[in-house]
């Protein structure tokens, strides 16, 4: 099994940061693309960021310039820095990684963590 674990999310007032933190556990072979999304009330997830194991970045227009992903590979670690955010930003946000695990035979899969709120304030 793998587990993705977000941790951060919180209330913050518009104009303020957060950060994101997710960890990935269990029986991990290897993890190729990890990624944020989120999604607010009668909305579609969408796709916030997204970094590879070797550090390529993509980001939505929505968010480019004021949220940075990065990733610590050794420990199974993505992270999304949000600064300057606002009341649009409210959402359930949710990490997501390719993973394959350890099993003979497996490929990489889809996983997805239980979601963590933020709620800008204005």
């Amino acid at each position: 099994q793998v587990q993705l674990v977000e941790s951060g999310g919180g209330l913050v007032q518009a104009g303020g940061s957060l950060r994101l933190s997710c960890v990935a556990s269990g029986s991990i072979f290897s993890i190729n693309a990890m990624g944020w999304y989120r999604q607010a009330p009668g909305k579609q997830r969408e796709l916030v960021a997204s970094i590879t194991p070797s550090g390529s970045t993509n980001y939505a227009d929505s968010v480019r310039g004021r949220f940075t992903i990065s990733r610590d590979n050794a420990k199974k670690s993505v992270y999304l820095q949000m600064n300057s955010l606002k009341p649009e930003d409210t959402a359930v946000y949710y990490c997501n990684a390719d993973v394959r695990r350890l099993e003979w035979g497996s490929k990489y899969e889809d996983y997805w963590g239980q979601g963590t709120q933020v709620t800008v304030s204005s």
